[in-house]
């Protein structure tokens, strides 16, 4: 088998953390999203070639990632995209990598923002004891949030109905983006284009799958988050923190209340300030601040802020003033990224 990691978003929504760093690289604990999906598919023999699907504009973001890490089967795949309007879609982008890698086996795809606590190796067994397409598929617990993805319908193992982001969803059990595909659907991908049909979201190409050939779902319980926005960011780092802390050796803390889920990373220095729920990156500086659910972006200096879901960006200085900026100054800097 072969595996396919998806990472050529472009992670708007989390701007301005992500503005020139993949969300693929945000940090969990001591590892990063992508990092935890690498390790599962270097420990699996059945797994052969890993290509990494990501954009012109994080190219070299990544090739230095992979030349530093530990791990031998990833190669970048990179698609001629350098900004969001330019990007082909996610189908799009997948027939274009199989053609262009002379893809021709069993294929997993998986979302390299994707944080899930099921094996990957138990989801290639069922995979193979299906002998057809089999898609993750997780329970949200409540129909609104359904509406959202792509919702399925099973019965027996099987997918019999699957609607794209349904306004009236018949279920909550939804798919995760994480797929396995026969050597023999892979050619689908040329067919499902050439139709005209939606290049954007994989669910619109298992939708029309469905009709062709059969598909299982393997159903998981336990953790699944797709870290899109600050707030789901901020989520899996409280599920993986659990409610603990995390301050790096290298770290200064000084006079400071760090309460539950709060990761301070290398170099940070957080002093006379109460913290919770917030990701404080290297090198950054906090002094009497008070930070709750945000995240402070790298060599930034916070000095006597309040703030709350707030995201700070890189090489950003906030200091309370007593009167407000000249208003030449405003003008210059409000456009600024």
């Amino acid at each position: 088998m072969d595996a396919i990691v998806l990472a050529g978003g472009f992670a708007t929504r989390l701007w301005p953390i992500t503005r020139n760093r993949p969300k693929m690289f945000l940090p969990i604990g001591e590892t990063t999203v992508i990092d935890r999906i690498f390790r599962e598919l270097e420990e699996d023999d059945r797994i052969d070639d890993v290509y990494v699907s990501t954009n012109e504009e994080f190219e070299d973001v990544f090739a230095e990632h992979l030349e530093e890490s530990p791990f031998e089967k990833p190669q970048l795949s990179v698609e001629e995209a350098r900004e969001e309007d330019e990007k082909f879609g996610v189908i799009g982008a997948l027939g274009e990598l199989v053609e262009r890698e002379g893809i021709d086996s069993d294929t997993l795809v998986i979302a390299g923002d994707n944080l899930i606590s099921f094996s990957l190796s138990e989801f290639i067994d069922s995979f193979q004891n299906n002998g057809a397409t089999t898609i993750a598929a997780y329970d949200v617990g409540n129909l609104e949030r359904a509406t959202q993805y792509g919702v399925i319908d099973v019965e027996d193992g099987r997918v019999v109905s699957f609607e794209e982001k349904p306004d009236d969803p018949p279920s909550t059990l939804v798919s995760i983006a994480c797929y396995a595909f026969p050597a023999k659907t892979l050619g689908l991908f040329e067919t499902y284009l050439s139709g005209e049909n939606n290049p954007d979201e994989p669910g619109w190409f298992i939708q029309w799958l469905l009709e062709r050939s059969p598909v299982y779902a393997y159903s998981f319980e336990g953790a699944w988050f797709d870290i899109g926005t600050p707030d789901a960011y901020l989520d899996t780092v409280e599920w993986y923190l659990d409610g603990g802390t995390l301050v790096h050796p290298d770290a200064t803390v000084e006079n400071s209340d760090l309460g539950q889920n709060v990761h301070v990373m290398e170099g940070a220095e957080v002093i006379d300030s109460s913290l919770e729920r917030a990701v404080v990156f290297p090198n950054a500086r906090v002094k009497d601040c008070r930070i709750y659910s945000s995240i402070v972006d790298e060599n930034t200096e916070l000095e006597e802020v309040n703030l709350s879901e707030a995201q700070i960006g890189a090489h950003t200085s906030l200091a309370q003033q007593q009167s407000p900026p000249a208003e030449w100054i405003w003008e210059q800097n409000r456009d600024s990224e």
